[in-house]
């Protein structure tokens, strides 16, 4: 079992990244030792297969996220934003939707709010909420190209905000070292 990285709630952390948890992104919490993410299973757009691990080599900014979640939707043009302004074969916004109902629904959605940077993906068994202890949504995670989750946040952020923008390139710079 792998055990999951020590979350600094206090907002002191050993990580470079805890300096970075500032205004519209002040709820982030570094972990102040990353640990490995765990492994998720889940669906693309097209209804096939793929884990996180697919991810591997890129920082990723994983959001967990439901149609039936107000804070979830009004977030999502933020991490369409992000992506649009970040996105690259270095870093991505992994919106995960944990919709029951799958794919269809999520698509819908994502069209309507004209997240058209996202891809899509979906886990309609809901178990990334409990792999990833997401104990509310939304829930962001913040996982380094070697699989680590280096900090997360619980709850909506602004992410398309100036301080959102610092945090994923600080964390990038960390990860080109």
């Amino acid at each position: 079992m792998i055990a999951g990285p020590q979350i600094n709630g206090s907002g002191a952390s050993a990580s470079p990244l805890a300096a970075y948890a500032t205004g519209e992104v002040a709820n982030f919490r570094a972990a102040a030792t990353p640990a490995p993410a765990p492994e998720l299973e889940f669906h693309d757009g097209e209804g096939k297969t793929v884990r996180l691990s697919d991810f591997r080599g890129k920082t990723v900014l994983l959001n967990l996220w439901a149609t039936w979640c107000v804070p979830c939707r009004e977030e999502m043009p933020a991490l369409n934003a992000l992506e649009e302004a970040l996105g690259s074969d270095k870093f991505q916004v992994l919106a995960l939707s944990v919709d029951k109902d799958g794919l269809e629904l999520a698509r819908a959605f994502l069209k309507e709010v004209k997240a058209d940077h996202l891809a899509l993906y979906n886990d309609p068994h809901s178990r990334a909420n409990f792999t990833m202890k997401g104990y509310g949504l939304p829930t962001t995670v913040l996982i380094g190209p070697e699989g680590q989750e280096l900090g997360r946040l619980i709850g909506p952020a602004e992410w398309h905000a100036p301080e959102a923008k610092a945090l994923i390139e600080a964390a990038l710079k960390l990860s080109a070292r």
